[in-house]
């Protein structure tokens, strides 16, 4: 799977270990920044994560800052992005079942590695439900207001 993934200055270690894991599990990730530690503005990076989901360059996305939820609010500017902030499996999992969820947020100073991973390994590993949900997904792009 194609995976973009881009963080801000506090989550650039846990960025680095999860697209490491990532690209050992055979996955091709577009590390999207930043490079070094220094201060940088999460809507930058979330704005040019959701920017390669809308580009078909990624086909999911993994959204790291603090506290995961400034990032997500940037990569949910973006229409063609549905971004959720998760904390366990469970979230991950009905993020993309019910929601359709291409990307997931989670929060570097809140989560640690390997709840991280598991995040992760549940929200590529589930579809999306369709059905009854779709309609709802659809109004996410369309809103009937």
């Amino acid at each position: 799977m194609r995976i973009a993934i881009a963080s801000d200055h506090a989550a650039i270690e846990l960025k680095a270990a999860l697209a490491d894991w990532l690209r050992g599990a055979g996955h091709d990730v577009a590390d999207l920044g930043p490079d070094t530690p220094a201060s940088v503005d999460y809507p930058d990076y979330g704005y040019k994560l959701a920017a390669a989901i809308a580009a078909g360059s990624a086909d999911r996305g993994i959204a790291l800052c603090g506290s995961g939820i400034g990032i997500s609010i940037a990569v949910n500017r973006n229409p063609a992005a549905r971004c959720a902030l998760v904390s366990e499996p469970l979230s991950a999992t009905l993020a993309r079942e019910h929601n359709d969820a291409n990307v997931i947020a989670m929060g570097a100073r809140l989560i640690g590695i390997e709840m991280a991973k598991a995040c992760i390994t549940a929200f590529l590993a589930t579809d999306f439900g369709g059905d009854r949900h779709q309609r709802r997904v659809d109004k996410l792009t369309q809103p009937t207001f």
